[in-house]
């Protein structure tokens, strides 16, 4: 095939998004003879789009050279911008600014061209925004939205609108903002925007979406986005940390397989990135291998999160409750935390909300009731000042944990009902299996107990199906009373203990507590069953058959 003949193959590939065979059809041509400016930029192009990063930068490079030597001063721009923006987004600040102000500096010399004009002072205001100004920058995004509608320009007004989303986020404004993130993905999935900038428009928006806890609009354009990207399927959209946040949108929706698949591969495109970019894909990929209950596995990538400096918490707390080392998952879980817990009027760090579900969890294993009430008040405070269901369902799972724990069985089965039902709304089965294996015990205790098989075994197959294979061992815990009278499973191992005739001190090196936690969990077994003695504790357990 002749030259001539590669170049057309290669363009008509690429109108049609082949890239693959755009890709291959270019590069031969390339070979043969220098190709124009046009055609090189299209082979960079679709060499980004099948996941050749670096030889796009390189292929990009020439291409804005030619575009300068052919005084094509708009093509040289929009290749430079591409240049920035890539850089800037991987973490290459040096590149991505010394891109920006070549640009600008073609711009100076040159008259017109009002969009790509608008595209360079948009990389202006994308710096700022990331430099901790959001509220300086939005001018320029909104200055921006008013350029890319007048010039009916998608690629500028896309990528305007979801900056000017995301700085009104950061500034307080939520709902403002994420209507306007809308109407940029509706640009991007009405094929309205070049495929790189769609790429990453999504990520960004499912980012932003992350940091208020919003699942539902992550999950809407994720599915919508997905069927854009099936008319491609050379296609590689997601890349780096974008790879990251689908790996746990996977992972909420119950794809378990593809969630580790994309953990894996954040990892591997990740490996020569920032550190915490890095240490982030580890951490995910832990979180998987947890909840898989490959124990080693996951102690391997939280210890791989901290030596990139990503604090591998909640995850290696709650894998040391899985462990059964309570006192050593609450001793984690406190110095992440901290030692303040209240109701915030106006909520902080989204981190520290990622905390407080699985601090109420481990406090009350470890018997410290008191912290636990102040971590599920702190996150009802989170819940109101949100109002997203994925916060509140997680916010009435810890309430109905600590109200079972004191005995208040029928508040319990309200609160946890009420996290079962937002659950199932936002098509989250791992959690709405963990909310039914709470019922189950409380349904028991109150003598329901077709409810409580109901729940039982809906939980066991939402877990086997999973592969959760600590939470499945846990259900069938429940079902043998672990939850019964109000007590945790934690509390029926120090019974069981107790009935073999073990000391606290043999209990406590038994369960790899202290002899501190033996007896607050005595104490509670005490107020809870309504003895007095281990002898009539040992009694009520044998009557009740918890350690059958």
């Amino acid at each position: 095939m002749s030259q001539g003949e590669d170049i057309r193959s290669g363009r008509q590939a690429y109108s049609t998004m082949r890239w693959a065979e755009a890709h291959a059809r270019l590069s031969t041509a390339d070979g043969l003879e220098r190709l124009k400016a046009a055609d090189i930029e299209r082979l960079g192009n679709a060499a980004y789009l099948v996941g050749r990063d670096e030889e796009a930068v390189r292929v990009w490079t020439r291409a804005h050279n030619f575009y300068v030597d052919d005084a094509d001063v708009g093509h040289a721009v929009r290749v430079g911008f591409l240049l920035s923006l890539t850089s800037l987004l991987r973490g290459e600040m040096s590149q991505g600014n010394g891109w920006l102000a070549r640009i600008q500096r073609l711009l100076e010399t040159a008259t017109g061209y009002p969009a790509e004009q608008g595209l360079s002072r948009l990389l202006m205001a994308i710096r700022q925004m990331f430099g901790g100004d959001p509220d300086g920058a939005l001018p320029s995004f909104d200055a921006a939205v008013a350029v890319g509608t007048q010039e009916r320009d998608p690629d500028l007004l896309a990528l305007a609108l979801l900056c000017r989303g995301q700085a009104l986020v950061a500034t307080g404004r939520a709902p403002e903002g994420a209507a306007s993130l809308d109407e940029a993905m509706v640009s991007v999935t009405g094929g309205q925007v070049s495929p790189i900038l769609s790429g990453i428009i999504y990520c960004a928006v499912i980012l932003t979406c992350q940091s208020l806890f919003d699942s539902e609009r992550s999950r809407e354009w994720t599915a919508v986005f997905d069927d854009w990207c099936g008319g491609q399927p050379d296609l590689v959209p997601f890349r780096g940390q974008c790879l990251i946040h689908r790996s746990e949108i996977l992972q909420m929706k119950g794809d378990w397989s593809g969630a580790m698949t994309a953990a894996d591969r954040a990892c591997h495109w990740l490996a020569d990135r920032t550190e915490a970019t890095v240490g982030r894909a580890y951490y995910q990929k832990g979180e998987m291998h947890r909840l898989l209950g490959d124990c080693d596995a996951a102690e391997a990538c939280y210890e791989r999160a901290l030596r990139q400096g990503v604090n591998p918490q909640p995850g290696r707390a709650l894998l040391r409750l899985a462990k059964g080392q309570a006192e050593a998952a609450l001793a984690t879980i406190r110095t992440a935390c901290g030692s303040r817990y209240g109701a915030p009027a106006v909520p902080g760090d989204p981190e520290r909300l990622k905390l407080l579900g699985p601090s109420v969890e481990i406090c009350l294993a470890a018997g410290e009731t008191g912290t636990a009430v102040a971590a599920a008040e702190e996150l009802s405070g989170w819940a109101s000042a949100l109002g997203t269901p994925l916060v509140q369902a997680t916010s009435a799972h810890a309430t109905g944990a600590v109200l079972a724990s004191t005995g208040d069985r029928d508040a319990a089965l309200a609160e946890f009902s009420g996290a079962l039902a937002l659950w199932q709304r936002l098509a989250i089965p791992y959690e709405a299996a963990r909310t039914r294996a709470r019922l189950t015990g409380l349904y028991h205790d109150l003598g329901d107990d077709d409810s409580a098989e109901a729940h039982r075994r809906i939980a066991e197959a939402t877990f086997s199906d999973l592969g959760a294979s600590h939470d499945l061992s846990g259900v069938v815990r429940t079902l043998r009373g672990g939850t019964s009278c109000g007590l945790t499973c934690r509390h029926i191992d120090v019974l069981r203990l107790l009935a073999d005739g073990r000391t606290n001190r043999e209990i406590a090196a038994e369960l790899g507590i202290s002899r501190h936690t033996v007896a607050r969990h005595m104490s509670n077994i005490f107020d809870k069953t309504g003895v007095s003695s281990r002898a009539a504790a040992v009694a009520f357990a044998h009557k009740n058959r918890l350690l059958s």
